[in-house]
């Protein structure tokens, strides 16, 4: 039997130095620290440069700018990046760039507007904020809306014959509009953002506003979803860029909205599935409530392919 001493004895004719004690400077393994994301703000009709960090999602972004700028988030109708004008090419969709400049469009004036539907379509193009407002991204030229001047394009759509739409989602808006029946006048009550006068014309460089400048670094993206946390990842490839532009063209046709997140979501479910038809069943598991269309999903499917061949 072993004395307590033998352990010791061994020890000694082979000596080894203690380990030293951790560091409390220098953990083990510590995760390396993720910056701090911090982005500028301004509302874009006018006022002080603002800071807002620690958003995971679009309504919280709204939140936090609604703090910076002391008014309720439901003031806020959408969000452009890097210009304050109404540009619907500059929409703050899924994703900000780390160095995106966010400018918030708030609520101006109410205006209603009688609308007869003599066709089928209206020629209106649908979006939403992802908080609730519902909006008009597009409108085409010589539609029945178009002629219309009242109704301009960033016109948020709070009512349909005095039924109010806010919360609902813009392909829930767009229904109600197609299933409308011909012939039949119905109102429309339409909430404009607020505009300075300078948005007339462009906005001189001098000013404190960045204008239409595009200051990404190019590299990384904050991701923001309707549902989950946003998370930073690298740019979208050329390829994500092209079949989410292409799906988002499809959306419009079949559906009267645009919703680039939405597109974007696809193209990322068709990515990880080897079919057609499993592409189908994910989509009815992942955006089952929008209930697309057989002849859609395909149609979706082949333009992703034909984005992957147009680049390689």
């Amino acid at each position: 039997m072993e004395s307590a001493a033998a352990p010791e004895a061994r020890g000694a004719e082979a000596p080894r130095p203690p380990a030293p004690p951790p560091s409390p400077a220098e953990p083990p393994a510590a995760p390396r620290a993720r910056p701090r994301l911090v982005f500028r703000t301004q509302l874009a009709h006018g006022s002080p440069t603002g800071r807002i960090e620690g958003f995971t999602n679009v309504r919280e972004l709204y939140a936090k700018i609604a703090e910076a700028f002391g008014i309720a988030p439901t003031e806020i109708l959408f969000c452009t990046l890097n210009s304050h004008k109404v540009d619907m090419q500059k929409l703050l969709g899924g994703q900000i760039g780390l160095e995106d400049f966010i400018f918030a469009h708030v609520r101006g004036e109410t205006k209603e507007v009688e609308v007869t539907k003599t066709e089928d379509a209206l020629g209106l193009t649908i979006t939403d904020n992802g908080a609730g407002y519902a909006f008009i991204k597009r409108i085409k030229e010589g539609s029945i809306i178009n002629r219309i001047q009242a109704v301009c394009v960033g016109d948020s759509i709070e009512a349909i014959n005095d039924h109010s739409i806010v919360g609902c989602r813009h392909y829930e808006v767009a229904k109600m509009l197609r299933e409308l029946p011909k012939s039949q006048p119905f109102t429309l009550r339409l909430v404009q953002p607020k505009r300075a006068f300078d948005m007339i014309g462009q906005r001189s460089r001098s000013s404190k506003c960045p204008a239409d400048a595009k200051v990404t670094s190019g590299r990384e993206t904050l991701r923001l979803r309707s549902g989950g946390a946003a998370t930073v990842e690298e740019v979208p490839t050329e390829f994500e860029e092209e079949a989410s532009r292409r799906v988002d063209d499809l959306l419009e046709s079949y559906m009267g909205i645009r919703d680039p997140e939405l597109a974007s979501t696809m193209v990322d479910t068709a990515k990880k599935t080897p079919s057609v038809q499993e592409f189908a069943h994910r989509l009815d598991s992942v955006l089952g409530e929008f209930a697309f269309p057989d002849e859609f999903v395909v149609e979706v499917w082949a333009a992703i392919g034909e984005a992957r061949e147009a680049c390689g």
